[in-house]
């Protein structure tokens, strides 16, 4: 979290307790929400965003973990409604794509 200029500690907490939330709404395994808030923090410990941007991290790290960890994932669809239709699906994706990038250099 140190490289990050615009995110405080509170809104990593906040947005860890929204995830919370978004993870037992789907009724996802224990271990995608530990994987989540592992994912999430690596990237914030690697890659700067804007405040805007975390949600949407928040739900890639969700949405990735969701694969690795449970029988079925939510969609990206109701991901994005969710997040009260705040991003595209593009944008997701996009991120998702980024995203793997950043977990196979740290594996």
């Amino acid at each position: 979290m140190s490289i990050q200029t615009e995110i405080t500690p509170h809104m990593r907490g906040v947005l860890v307790n929204w995830l919370i939330e978004v993870h037992f709404k789907y009724d996802l395994m224990p271990e995608t929400l530990y994987l989540t808030v592992t994912l999430l923090d690596q990237y914030l410990s690697q890659v700067n965003i804007k405040t805007s941007d975390m949600q949407l991290v928040g739900l890639t790290a969700l949405l990735l973990a969701s694969k690795y960890e449970d029988f079925w994932h939510p969609r990206v669809k109701d991901l994005i409604s969710i997040s009260a239709e705040s991003y595209t699906r593009d944008q997701m994706l996009g991120m998702v794509g980024n995203s793997y990038i950043l977990i196979i250099s740290i594996s």
